[in-house]
């Protein structure tokens, strides 16, 4: 009698992390159809407005943010692991926000021109 309590309960515990994501992917599709329907009937309208999106002033925050982080964790798996392929979870973010400072650096310059 005991098997079958037992046997029960790790279905119901794998289904759990099932059911999640499942219901997360539902709420996240109705989100973008409700999204699209609703700059639809604005367009229709006439009032739909663009957002405006400055890439400058996302590259420099996601840089800045990135590169510390990124230099954070390669210090500190430096430290704890020494010279690995651990050492990648901090030279990856390290080098993408390096990357997009740069970007920034040449894209400011260019616009200055």
């Amino acid at each position: 009698m005991e098997q079958e309590y037992a046997t029960a309960a790790r279905v119901i515990i794998a289904i759990i992390p099932l059911a999640g994501i499942v219901m997360g992917a539902v709420v996240v599709f109705f989100y973008l159809l409700w999204d699209h329907k609703r700059k639809t009937l604005l367009i229709q309208a006439g009032q739909y407005v663009k957002p405006r999106f400055d890439l400058l002033t996302f590259s420099l925050l996601t840089g800045l943010l990135l590169s510390c982080v990124g230099l954070a964790l390669t210090i500190f798996l430096a430290i704890t692991l020494g010279a690995s392929f651990g050492l990648l979870g901090g030279i990856i973010p390290l080098a993408i926000g390096i990357g997009l400072l740069v970007f920034y650096g040449i894209k400011r310059d260019n616009s200055k021109a």
